[in-house]
């Protein structure tokens, strides 16, 4: 592990998010990012494919010449979405999207999941140390749960670029070194399913979550950090639909509650600390932590050097 350096206490707050497709960004952490918008968070994503191999899921999209241009159309998508979201810059990591487990996208020798190891994570190394984030958030690990291979890469390539972007010795041609202090994962709740799912119960409503979701392993157990969003719960919505040719607004999985009732179910996006350069996550909210930037905005140089002994791991 190379020498920790602390942030400046006065340097700008910086987020930094990678994700795997475009709408990924509006599924996942779409309400904290804009939360952290309205304080003045810099914010960046990275995009690692150009969803190229994704299916049109809306029927309203499903046209030749959307086909004949996907990946245009995707882009385009993605920057409205980032726009709603309060993105202050999208990166385009320049991947081809891999396409799900098995199929024919798989074998491209330009797609994600195929990239060189060393490459992709200098690629993101060199995006980490010009925009110089505090946190970073990414996936964590899903073989054996949702095995696509661009999600399983993401992780793969982030984890390491995030140690690496602060050793000087390690990807010298992609800029001055620069140690984010945070490393988060965007985490599936089983307990925002269950209340969802009790929810269309209650009014009468058919409920899109089968046994299927009910099977999965629940890793509540590892959540950490829960941001409120209720504040900013639309904002979710709004960049799911910017993406016409992947979500279908009549969709029930989607939209199938009343926004008023959805958006009381449950008010966060949970999250994993993972690995924590300014201690662990300080449970604050119901024996959870509740900002990203919680132990970065308070700590002077002095008080963050203390606490790298600490750190989460």
């Amino acid at each position: 592990m190379p020498p920790f350096h602390p942030v400046p206490a006065d340097a700008p707050l910086r987020l930094l998010t990678v994700h795997a497709h475009p709408d990924d960004e509006a599924s996942k952490g779409a309400s904290t990012v804009a939360a952290l918008r309205q304080r003045g968070v810099h914010s960046v994503l990275v995009c690692c494919t150009g969803g190229e191999a994704g299916d049109v899921l809306n029927p309203a999209m499903d046209r030749p010449e959307v086909h004949a241009e996907l990946a245009g159309v995707r882009r385009a998508e993605l920057d409205r979405a980032a726009d709603i979201i309060g993105y202050d810059e999208v990166v385009m990591l320049g991947y081809h999207d891999s396409g799900m487990k098995d199929s024919e996208h798989n074998s491209r020798s330009d797609c994600f999941a195929n990239a060189d190891h060393d490459e992709a994570v200098g690629r993101l190394v060199a995006v980490i140390r010009r925009v110089r984030p505090q946190v970073v958030v990414t996936y964590p690990d899903a073989r054996g749960e949702y095995d696509h291979p661009d999600h399983v890469q993401v992780h793969d390539v982030t984890v390491p670029a995030f140690h690496a972007a602060g050793d000087l010795d390690q990807f010298p041609e992609a800029g001055p070194a620069w140690q984010p202090s945070k490393l988060y994962y965007t985490m599936w709740s089983r307990a925002r399913i269950e209340g969802l799912h009790e929810r269309f119960g209650a009014l009468g409503l058919e409920s899109p979550y089968d046994e299927w979701w009910f099977d999965r392993p629940s890793r509540d157990h590892l959540i950490t950090t829960r941001v409120p969003i209720a504040e900013h719960w639309d904002v979710r919505g709004e960049a799911l639909r910017a993406h016409a040719t992947q979500i279908d607004p009549a969709s029930k999985f989607w939209f199938g509650l009343p926004d008023d009732e959805a958006r009381t179910v449950h008010p966060w996006d949970d999250y994993r600390l993972e690995f924590s350069h300014v201690g662990p996550a300080v449970p604050v909210d119901d024996g959870y932590e509740v900002d990203l930037f919680a132990g970065i905005e308070a700590k002077d140089p002095e008080a963050v050097t203390a606490t790298v002994d600490g750190a989460a791991s």
